[in-house]
């Protein structure tokens, strides 16, 4: 069979649904055959950085690989910040690309280009993949595949990218359908390590577990939930785990970090044993001062990524495993452990929480967006999942949205990429076959906006919602804080347009609303047809910021506005 046949059967075997693309010369022959087969859907987007989030945000939600093809030259390079997006965030997915014919790559020569289009866009993709190649024989096409889509889902997950020249695509091949798949065993651990921890858990007073975005990955979210009602230990999480526990769970604590809840980073500060679960602990979850986050307590790391460990924070105890495998014997051993009672603990943590309550950290008029996030939840129970883009709306989002146990969180964490939301959810909303809500700023909404189109196409249940403050709001409050409230490209000379009226003209219903008291009837437009898309423009002030903020230099309890940072933050 031709190369191009055996992608389209193998993608199908891999149980690949829906291919992102945009049609390109160099992909024709794949784009063809998949279409031909007709067992995977082509989700054809209008830029090729959408089709990488909407892969990426399918790696997530599924587990399994998303896919996403590009031509060669603009179409490949178009699909690098999805591409590190799931590189920096630890999502399985697979990159196909077009390239030039074989006697139009300019190979060794030293010239810049010979055939049309021709970029060398493995050696772009290298830093940011698990491995990029370029196949350049045909009957190296079932091998690589496979060990693709078996390196994308092994160890810590990641991209992984084919460059096909177009003649290979069209090669004739003798070469199986199925491949035999590789079976990856993870090593059992000894009993030692949880009787360790249990012990060490019990002799402290305030204990927390923090868990990261690898409790997603490692399919380990029953296990963390098991674990965490056995030994009632009170759980914060990072950016990328906030559906790890339902809002409404005795033991969720809530977000730490740069823009944590108040209380949290106040209990992490008060705390004396913290068990981390799959997490880098980045400077965004810790603050600059790691010396202060460690202080004396004794911490835990659990990664499946060794050089994650002890890298930022030292002096951690550190244990590489994959959280799976871990979290089973973890709860395997807890089962049969008398656990302190944790009463006091949680009621002090309960306490804090009730003295800096989310919705009185900011003051500004008009529309609270912290009281919106917990409105928006509690209008948006037939939601999968809520997808969010990058911005203060984003923190707002982690620090106050009421998620339930079987709703999901998606955003843009390790490369914070504007325009996430609206590509991905597209890939969501494919995927769990249910309405997702968008939560975008206008800033990020105007990155993506032509994917409107693609949701429009497809009629997804899409619920977009545009927090429209007329700013790059995170950059405008840096600004504020460092440079003398100058605000040239966030606030002076930046503009965006009236977001209802751009979705009427893509055949999408909206609405605006500016003030609280219209909510409540805004809701229902949104929710009056479920499986129809819907865009809510909300209007907020420009001077609303995202707070609490750790103020920068100093320790994680000292947070903005009340204290003031040291030095200007660096990232």
């Amino acid at each position: 069979m031709r190369v191009a046949d055996f992608i389209a059967n193998f993608l199908h075997e891999q149980g690949v649904q829906y291919v992102y693309q945009i049609i390109g010369g160099m992909i024709t022959r794949m784009v063809d055959a998949i279409y031909q087969q007709g067992k995977i859907k082509l989700i054809s987007v209008h830029h090729e950085q959408a089709a990488a989030f909407a892969a990426e945000a399918t790696g997530r939600l599924t587990g399994m690989p998303g896919v996403a093809m590009g031509t060669s030259g603009p179409g490949a390079t178009n699909l690098l910040t999805g591409i590190g997006s799931c590189y920096f965030d630890s999502t399985p997915a697979v990159f196909i690309t077009g390239q030039v014919n074989r006697n139009e790559q300019k190979g060794n020569r030293p010239i810049r280009q010979l055939g049309f289009q021709e970029t060398d866009i493995v050696a772009m993709a290298g830093p940011i993949t698990k491995a990029a190649w370029r196949i350049n024989d045909p009957d190296q096409v079932p091998h690589i595949l496979q060990q693709a889509f078996h390196l994308a889902l092994s160890g810590r997950p990641g991209p992984v990218l084919l460059d096909i020249p177009m003649d290979v695509q069209g090669a004739e091949i003798n070469a199986p359908i199925a491949v035999p798949p590789i079976i990856e065993v993870s090593p059992s651990l000894p009993e030692k390590i949880f009787e360790d921890i249990l012990y060490d858990l019990n002799a402290a007073e305030r204990p927390l577990f923090l868990v990261g975005a690898g409790i997603r990955s490692a399919n380990a979210i029953s296990l963390l939930r098991q674990l965490v009602d056995i030994v009632k230990v009170p759980v914060v999480n990072s950016l990328l785990a906030v559906d790890a526990l339902p809002y409404k769970h005795p033991s969720r604590v809530g977000l730490i970090g740069t823009y944590g809840n108040r209380w949290v980073n106040l209990a992490v500060g008060k705390s004396d044993f913290i068990l981390v679960l799959g997490s880098r602990l980045d400077i965004r979850q810790t603050g600059a001062l790691v010396s202060n986050f460690k202080g004396e307590r004794l911490i835990y790391h659990v990664d499946i990524d060794a050089a994650e460990i002890n890298n930022r924070i030292q002096g951690c105890k550190s244990i590489i495993a994959h959280l799976h495998p871990f979290l089973t014997g973890l709860v395997g051993a807890a089962t049969h452990t008398h656990c302190q009672n944790r009463a006091d603990w949680i009621s002090e943590i309960q306490g804090l929480r009730k003295q800096w309550p989310d919705t009185r950290e900011i003051q500004a008029p008009g529309i609270n967006p912290n009281v919106f996030m917990h409105e928006l939840s509690r209008a948006s129970s037939l939601a999968s999942a809520f997808i969010v883009d990058v911005g203060n709306h984003q923190m707002w989002a982690a620090q106050s949205l009421e998620l339930d146990e079987h709703q999901r969180f998606l955003t843009s964490g390790g490369m914070g990429a504007m325009g996430f939301a609206l590509p991905a959810a597209i890939g969501a909303s494919l995927v769990t076959k249910k309405p997702v809500v968008v939560i975008a700023g206008d800033g990020g909404m105007q990155v993506n906006i032509q994917e409107l189109q693609t949701i429009a196409h497809h009629r997804l249940p899409i619920k977009i919602v545009v927090l429209n403050n007329q700013s790059l709001g995170m950059v405008r409050q840096f600004q504020e804080s460092y440079f003398q409230e100058r605000y040239p490209a966030t606030s002076w000379g930046y503009s965006a347009p009236d977001f209802s009226e751009v979705a009427r003209a893509y055949r999408i219903e909206s609405l605006t609303v500016s003030d609280a008291s219209s909510l409540s009837a805004a809701f229902e437009a949104m929710w009056a047809k479920p499986q129809e898309p819907f865009l809510l423009q909300v209007v907020l002030d420009t001077s609303a910021n995202a707070y609490p903020k750790i103020a920068f230099g100093r320790p994680m309890t000292e947070m903005e506005p009340f204290a003031k940072p040291l030095e200007m933050e660096g990232t």
